[in-house]
């Protein structure tokens, strides 16, 4: 199944907390129950972000008591700003968002009309996903060549996304392809991510798979055991990618060695109407730092700095894998244009 479905006014997805040890789907029946999901990272990933928040919209809609139209646009408007609320920094899920609000005060018909409109709408975008995740595959493995080891951070697999991801979806269409690869995967400190997901979508694909914790990047670039690196991200802007933290710090170190950077992200990822400078990161909870589990690893009264996200300037992106194709270096100048 895909990693999230609508079902007649139930939306199922995988309960990503629970991954690798137990595989729950969780059956959310408002949008405060995604609301929820999303805070509590069960749902995470941009372009699940983005379909989530989509479906959190049409559960609103259907399940609506509002018998004008001009009520039920009242609703989702409501709905869309405590959504807006959950994770600030990934542009997916204001993008989908801000897509059905659009289409949604231009609709001419009844409530119900309405309501039976933002279903189809937020199935479409979750449609659209999926598609636009196996053309960034087919695109991004081009670049991949028989026999190389591929670095990757946090995840950004089927799990992340509608289904078949963007930097393992370039991973996966090179293995189905035939290509020999190896992958490295970074635990991705603090929710480990990439030990809990990544590590998981690959072993379960048979692609072969060395975890390594993230402090080990710059010792497996030194020593050459890395040809390329593919990730994932959260939000490209005029002047850098924003993604998971950690990022940042694996691209200057892969342009130290002269190891390939590329990102792979569908077009609701761009936001090329902004800067680095004007997104808000967000900051996560101390306690994801100060504990592994349930056990506490840090001094009470330890201060912890917890920013979800870093920001990596486009000089040490290579290329960036989209639905579109590979966009080089010479077309990241018309990012500034907002092309």
């Amino acid at each position: 199944m895909r990693t999230i479905e609508w079902r007649d006014g139930t939306v199922i997805t995988i309960d990503q907390m629970r991954l690798p040890h137990e595989t729950v789907f969780l059956e959310l029946k408002t949008c405060d129950d995604v609301t929820e999901a999303i805070k509590t990272m069960k749902i995470r990933g941009a372009p699940l972000l983005g379909a989530a928040a989509a479906f959190a919209l049409a559960l609103s809609a259907y399940h609506s008591k509002s018998e004008r139209k001009e009520e039920l646009i009242d609703e989702l408007e409501n709905a869309a700003e405590n959504l807006k609320e959950t994770r600030p920094t990934a542009v997916n899920l204001f993008w989908a968002i801000d897509r059905i609000l659009d289409k949604v005060r231009g609709f001419s018909g009844s409530a119900r009309d309405l309501a039976l409109f933002v279903v189809e709408e937020a199935q479409r975008i979750a449609d659209e996903n999926a598609a636009a995740n196996h053309l960034i595959g087919r695109f991004g493995s081009e670049l991949i060549r028989d026999g190389d080891v591929i670095l990757t951070h946090c995840n950004a697999g089927a799990l992340a996304t509608v289904e078949y991801g963007t930097a393992l979806g370039v991973i996966r269409a090179a293995w189905e392809q035939g290509k020999r690869i190896k992958v490295v995967a970074t635990e991705t400190r603090p929710k480990l991510q990439g030990a809990r997901l990544t590590a998981y979508e690959l072993k379960r694909d048979g692609i072969p798979v060395t975890l390594i914790t993230d402090s080990m990047v710059g010792y497996i670039m030194y020593k050459r055991l890395v040809s390329k690196v593919i990730v994932g991200a959260d939000r490209i802007v005029q002047d850098a990618v924003i993604n998971k933290i950690g990022t940042y710090a694996i691209a200057v170190l892969a342009k130290g060695h002269n190891i390939p950077f590329y990102v792979a992200a569908p077009k609701s990822t761009f936001d090329l109407a902004h800067t680095s400078a004007e997104i808000v990161i967000e900051e996560r909870p101390s306690e994801e730092v100060m504990y592994v589990g349930s056990q506490r690893i840090a001094p009470e009264g330890a201060n912890v700095l917890n920013p979800a996200f870093d920001v990596t300037p486009l000089k040490y992106v290579t290329a960036i894998i989209c639905e579109d194709g590979i966009l080089y270096k010479e077309d990241f100048v018309k990012f500034k244009a907002n092309l």
